[in-house]
């Protein structure tokens, strides 16, 4: 009873918070919905699936006989890179997306004040429009800045993570 409470002011809550920022508002939280699946899903990818994969090449590079020739490199080499792909891959989406939230905010921030400047033109001098326009300009600005830096944040993570994993495939492919 006190559970479905809360989720419902928390849920009327967000919905008028949402309606406050308008439109620019939502594609903020389109964008931060992509930008935190694809964080989410490289933490996966990264404690599931690689190190299996990181197992499977190990495994086949410890099998070969021959570690130091020029072919054995060479090996060694397509096996560091393709690893770097699969782990680099939705990197520069994460940084896209992490660009572009801030931007948005800007553009609701415009949008806002367009909002004030027509209530200003009109004459009119109603606070409450004048408010209105201001409050959507904040919050579409906040709401860029809160998604841009925890993108920033967990980006930065996730490239560091890849990084060491990439760098620790490198070594335990060691050549003899």
């Amino acid at each position: 009873m006190v559970l479905e409470r809360f989720i419902c002011e928390a849920i009327l809550n967000v919905r008028t918070f949402m309606e406050m920022g308008g439109s620019i508002l939502w594609l903020i939280l389109f964008v931060a919905v992509a930008l935190f699946a694809l964080i989410i899903e490289r933490f996966w990818f990264v404690k599931m699936t690689c190190p299996c994969l990181m197992s499977a090449w190990m495994e086949e590079w410890n099998r070969r006989e021959d570690k130091s020739s020029w072919f054995a490199r060479q090996i060694r080499q397509a096996m560091i890179s393709q690893a770097n792909i699969l782990l680099y891959r939705p990197i520069p989406f994460i940084r896209t997306l992490t660009a572009i939230s801030p931007l948005l905010g800007l553009l609701g921030t415009v949008i806002g004040m367009i909002e004030v400047f027509d209530v200003v033109g009109a004459g009119t001098g109603n606070p409450r429009a004048v408010a209105s326009g201001v409050s959507r300009a904040m919050i579409t600005t906040m709401a860029g800045m809160v998604v841009a830096l925890a993108g920033l944040f967990f980006g930065t993570w996730v490239r560091q993570y890849v990084k060491i994993e990439t760098e620790r495939l490198s070594n335990a492919l060691r050549e003899d």
